[in-house]
């Protein structure tokens, strides 16, 4: 047990001289290992910038429904009201900006075009963007009856589902 704890006590020691000696340029050793870890915290980072809200002080939901689907955000917290009126500002804004066929917003966050963008921009007059306020933030309900734009709407909404790491069913329900 003894061997064990002094190993233990090594490897924080030389962990924190590592990270100690490291230049400030240098990434984390996270990100170094795994650098999807970086990719992500990349996009969060983008994210803040782009949206103007904390990304750890939220958490974005995507849901599949049978006629399209539904971006929610929701501050973490029932008392924060900045992040949950920042959230609301910014989704309305998405539900406008979408109906024009903008999606500047999600290719800036994910540093490319996410899959069904394309598809969605085509019939932008067709497909309803429609804001709704939440307790802790809002949503946006994303709704098309044509097959073609609905599986466009899931498409884009998985790739958000795998970028942010939310564990949201990919499935329609």
């Amino acid at each position: 047990m003894n061997i064990i704890l002094a190993v233990v006590v090594c490897l924080i020691v030389s962990v924190g001289d590592a990270s100690a000696q490291q230049p400030a340029s240098a990434k984390p050793a996270t990100e170094a290992m795994c650098p999807m870890q970086g990719a992500h915290s990349q996009m969060n980072e983008r994210g803040e910038e782009g949206r103007g809200f904390s990304q750890s002080a939220t958490t974005h939901h995507f849901f599949l429904k049978p006629n399209g689907g539904v971006i929610q955000v929701e501050a973490n917290e029932s008392a924060d009201a900045a992040s949950r009126d920042e959230v609301r500002m910014h989704l309305g804004h998405v539900a406008r900006a979408f109906q024009n066929g903008d999606f500047d917003i999600p290719m800036f966050v994910h540093d490319t075009v996410p899959p069904g963008v394309p598809e969605m921009k085509r019939p932008r007059k067709e497909i309803r963007y429609t804001f709704e306020e939440s307790a802790s933030g809002g949503r946006v309900i994303i709704s098309r009856a044509d097959k073609d734009a609905v599986a466009a709407i899931h498409d884009f909404l998985r790739f958000q589902i795998e970028d942010h790491n939310t564990g949201d069913a990919t499935t329609v329900r």
